[in-house]
């Protein structure tokens, strides 16, 4: 029995990190996730966003203080985790504005998630900017929560940001050099049905889905390949800002 529990614990210790712990069941999460407080439209999103694995992954828990970057008019993000603190004692703070600071202390936040952002943040050459704003506004040992639609890697980010795609090493390499330390991946999100090639880019997938009304000429036949593809592969990334 002396030999059996060793070698298991030999086992164990060469798991990732993530194999060997399992966080608690949150059943505040889960019930905010839902809600039929969310919109309809949001709640058949789920099946693609992976909403409660996804925030569990990054180290959501009750009481922390949650920044998110632009959650958009829509609030995808925004309608589970404002209830979520609200009925766990946390605080969270949308930051719509991010050209002239974030408005929040430095310091202050536990988690910061940026969600589909960086492809718009490297057209605009502000990437470095934001990450280091995003590292100061972050407790030592806070989170830097990322989902974002993947570009192949060793793929030009000049080239895939017009489309709404970036690379990983693209967005850890802007992390890393704001003071990041990468925890780990997942690929909860990922979809290897999207090969990335969309007659308008990412916005011609679920649940955008331009088509002729917003000027992008593609064929019914098309519009069903498309759907049948799903939302776009996306990479799930957690960062910590050192303690």
């Amino acid at each position: 029995m002396r030999l059996t529990a060793l070698a298991a614990l030999a086992v164990a210790l060469t798991l990732p990190v993530a194999a060997c712990a399992q966080a608690p069941d949150d059943a505040a999460l889960r019930a905010a996730v839902a809600s039929e407080t969310r919109p309809a439209a949001d709640r058949a999103r789920d099946g693609a966003r992976h909403p409660y694995d996804s925030l569990t992954f990054w180290g959501l828990k009750p009481g922390l203080t949650v920044v998110e970057i632009q959650p958009g008019a829509a609030g995808w993000w925004r309608n589970i985790l404002e209830p979520y603190a609200a009925a766990t004692g946390g605080t969270y703070v949308p930051v719509d504005r991010v050209n002239d600071g974030l408005g929040v202390a430095d310091g202050s936040a536990d988690m910061v998630l940026v969600a589909r952002a960086f492809h718009n943040w490297h057209r605009g050459g502000r990437t470095d900017a934001l990450m280091g704003q995003f590292f100061a506004v972050l407790k030592p040992g806070g989170v830097l929560a990322v989902e974002q639609h993947r570009a192949p890697e060793g793929s030009d980010p000049d080239a895939t940001a017009p489309n709404g795609y970036v690379s990983e090493a693209y967005v850890i390499a802007a992390a890393e050099k704001a003071g990041f330390v990468l925890e780990d991946r997942s690929e909860l999100n990922a979809n290897p049905k999207d090969d990335r090639d969309h007659a308008c880019g990412v916005w011609t997938l679920p649940p955008t889905r331009r088509g002729p009304e917003q000027g992008c000429q593609i064929t019914p036949e098309q519009r069903a390949e498309y759907d049948a593809i799903g939302e776009s592969d996306r990479m799930t990334l957690r960062f910590r800002k050192p303690a």
